[in-house]
Formats: C-alpha cells, structure tokens, sequence
C-alpha cells in the first residue's frame, strides 16, 4: 500500500502537468503525490502534438519543436489570408518532448512518486479514496490518497445536444529541397473538399526549409478509414501545395470530441476528473491544452492552500454557449464551415480571434466578433439550441 495526499491515473498532457506544477518549490505547503501510469502498451496515450498560443515565455518553451507569430488562412478560393498575432505565439510541442521535460523535473524535484501500474477501480473512502491496481507483472498495487485526480479518457461521452468530431491525420514530410517557409504555418487551408456535414482543411506547421507536419482535419460526425485519409492527405500535399517529391517519416492520427456535453469534473467525494475527461478541450476549436494548463494551475493552487481542489470549469458560460451554437449551425448546415471560418479570420485581426478562441475576450469583442459571422443563421441557431434533447453519442 502507498500513501499520498495526492494521487494522479494517468501520464497524458493533463497528469504530466499536474504532477509538473506540485513538483516545484512554490510557495505554500508541499505536498506528497502519486503518478500512477499504465505499462507500455494500448492504454498509454499515442505519440501526438499539441499547439496553443500564448504571450511571451511560458514553462515548456525548452520543449517546444517550433513556434511562428505569422498565421495563415486560406479560403476555399480567392487570395490567402495572413496576419502577425504578435504578442502572441503559435507554438507547437511534441508529446514525448514534454514527458521528457516533465519527466526530467520530476526526477530532479524527487516530490512526486511514479508507479507504473494499469488501474483496476476508485474506491471511495471516508476521507479520500483508494487506487487498485496490477503491475505489468500481474501484481497487485493500491494507492491511497486524501485526493485523487483521474485524467484518462471516459469510457463514452455524456449526452450532449450535439457532437461533431475533430478527426484527423497528418504526415511528417521531408523533402530533398526547400520547400517550406518555417516563419508562418498554415493555420487552416481550405481547399479541400468539403464534407457533407462539418468542414475540412488542411494544416501545414513547417519545421524547416525541407520538413514539416502536414495534416488533413475534418470537423464531422464519423471519423474515415485510413485509406480515405490518405486520399485526402495526398490530394492535399500533391495537388493544392504542389509537393511532388517528398519522404515520409512519421505518423499521427487522433480523434477529438467536439461536443456541448456536460463533463462531471467529480466522480465521488475525493475524486475528481482533470484534462479532456474533465472538460478541458474547447469545444467549438478542439484545442485542450490552454485548458487543462488553466484548470490544473487551479487545482495545484487550492492544494497548496489547503483548500478543496475541485477542477474548474476551464471555459467560461459565455464560451460554451456560444460554442453550443455555432456546433448546432455547423452540424444542422446552417452556416457553411469553411466560409464561416474564412469569413471571420478576413475580418478580425488574428490576436484578436485566438483571444476570443481562448476565451479571454471581453463581452463588447465577444459582440464585434458574433457581427462579422452570418448573423440570421447564428440567430436561428441560438434559438433552437435550448429545445434540441441532450441524447448519448453512439459514434465515438
């Protein structure tokens, strides 16, 4: 049996961070913890990046593979879009670069304990709860904390009035001349075809003159086979960014929920869910994580303090109803996807709509930003949102 004060399942984005901020000698108590990650294999979360934005240095910039202050949007047709989003950066980080940074600290600091364990069940105790589990080698392990903080993925996702999904792939190519132009990435191209229902685009994030990650997103109900991913990736590196000779050296694939479902941030008195199983993925964008580095700052603040660490919700109401709306309209076809999108990044200054995005415009932006979308659809929207039923997702 293991004791802590703090217990953390899982090694993802989310865990890595909570357990990173209780590592260091902040002021306030220190606190002993627990990081309980699953042994190599299916339940380790896959090799992915993340990309958010943010002003000046931030905690993981030693980890980060490449960063651009210029943006670029291209519309269906017509002439690109491009914009500075100084003081903001774009910056983009690999998964394995930060556990190996967060990993790094976490040895240097010696005040959170690994143990690498698959997780059984969460039992809840009279004050706090306990953590059963097996090690690779099939025995069992049990962890015992005053809190504990569950940032696996759920094993289904609320009812939700409605859900799209954010799927996608992406190729890292490399090319034998230049070919990229690493002071900008395409933040969203749009000469792809477009799906019935949702939109699509593809995504360039150069990380040099001869390499780049390349990616096909779509913002639709069902995820595609991996055949049609490929299609749709080739069409897009061959024919709209006319690469005829290139390698590719790496992989990644994901599906992210986009949904107006309600997360349930406790499971049980002392429990509690952090990350995308807590509601941290913004769902109108599919960006998590700006959220969870908001939500977990939150709870390593409380802990320290000595206060009850409830995760907060890491987006507003305002947010989330407005997100509600536009996945209704982009779901029910009442607005096109690609030109909402390509309408909103001519009009408004870039740093202005990553703010908005992050949630951290104020209400007369917010009012400016809603009238350069189609206003008629939006309304329509908003009004039949409150009557749409909350039902389960049954394709994810």
């Amino acid at each position: 049996m293991l004791e802590a004060e703090v217990a953390i399942i899982g090694a993802g984005a989310a865990g890595l961070s909570l357990a990173h901020r209780l590592s260091r000698p902040l002021t306030g108590r220190p606190l002993s913890a627990i990081l309980v990650d699953a042994p190599p294999g299916p339940l380790r979360p896959p090799q992915r990046t993340w990309c958010f934005w943010e002003a000046g240095r931030g905690p993981y910039d030693a980890a980060l593979t490449a960063s651009w202050r210029r943006l670029r949007v291209h519309p269906p047709t017509g002439h690109p879009i491009e914009d500075d989003i100084s003081p903001l950066s774009y910056k983009m980080i690999r998964s394995e670069d930060f556990e190996a940074l967060v990993g790094r600290d976490l040895a240097r600091s010696g005040r959170v304990e690994r143990l690498e364990a698959t997780v059984d069940h969460v039992e809840a105790l009279p004050e706090g709860a306990e953590i059963h589990a097996h090690a690779a080698d099939g025995r069992e392990r049990s962890v015992r904390a005053r809190w504990v903080f569950d940032s696996r993925p759920p094993g289904s996702l609320p009812a939700a009035r409605t859900t799209l999904l954010q799927h996608f792939r992406g190729w890292v190519l490399r090319t034998p001349r230049p070919a990229f132009d690493p002071s900008r990435a395409e933040l969203m191209d749009f000469r792809t075809a477009q799906p019935a229902k949702g939109l699509s685009f593809g995504y360039v994030l150069p990380t040099g003159t001869r390499q780049a990650l390349v990616e096909y997103t779509e913002f639709s109900p069902s995820i595609l086979s991996k055949d049609a991913y490929d299609a749709a990736l080739s069409h897009y590196t061959d024919s709209v960014l006319g690469l005829k000779d290139y390698e590719i050296v790496g992989t990644e694939t994901g599906v992210i929920p986009m949904t107006d479902a309600r997360f349930a941030r406790q499971t049980a008195p002392s429990v509690f869910r952090i990350g995308a199983a807590g509601g941290a993925t913004r769902p109108s964008t599919g960006y998590t994580f700006a959220g969870l580095q908001r939500q977990t700052a939150a709870v390593a603040a409380a802990l320290r303090r000595g206060r009850r660490p409830v995760p907060p919700q890491p987006h507003s109401a305002r947010s989330r109803a407005m997100d509600a709306v536009l996945l209704h309209a982009l779901d029910s076809g009442l607005v096109d996807g690609a030109a909402f999108f390509s309408g909103l990044f001519a009009r408004v200054p870039m740093a202005r709509l990553l703010r908005f995005l992050d949630g951290t415009t104020r209400l007369s932006e917010d009012l400016g930003i809603g009238l350069h979308t189609p206003v008629l659809p939006m309304l329509r929207a908003a009004a039949e949102v409150p009557r749409l039923p909350r039902r389960p997702f049954t394709g994810y």
